[in-house]
């Protein structure tokens, strides 16, 4: 059987949004795709291809994954693909928590962070 920490390197991995955003993913290695605003209408077409050849995460720009959160739940509905948002070279804009803080609530029943 395999060690946890070797089916973790082999699993497949890719980063979706702008140059600066995801130069950081290709660096370590991971398949990246360079969304610019005359390539921007290709995001979906290309996260369903990450999940169908069984990529096991997908990291997608915070304004990217807001913009198309539609695609976003059908793929994270129909895989097993994780599709995580992150900060631009602009900073974050909280959807990594929102989403975290929403998948928790509807796993749990209720919202377990407090406050919004």
């Amino acid at each position: 059987m395999a060690s946890r920490e070797h089916v973790a390197s082999n699993a497949p991995m890719a980063a979706i949004g702008s140059y600066e955003s995801v130069l950081p993913f290709q660096a370590i290695g991971l398949e990246v795709v360079v969304i610019t605003e005359e390539t921007e209408e290709k995001i979906a077409s290309e996260m369903s291809r990450f999940a169908q050849e069984g990529y096991v995460i997908l990291f997608l720009e915070e304004a990217l994954f807001s913009k198309y959160q539609e695609a976003v739940d059908e793929i994270n509905d129909a895989s097993e693909m994780a599709i995580i948002p992150v900060p631009n070279q602009t900073g974050s804009q909280g959807v990594g928590f929102a989403t975290i803080r929403k998948n928790v609530e509807r796993a749990v029943g209720m919202d377990i962070f407090g406050v919004k």
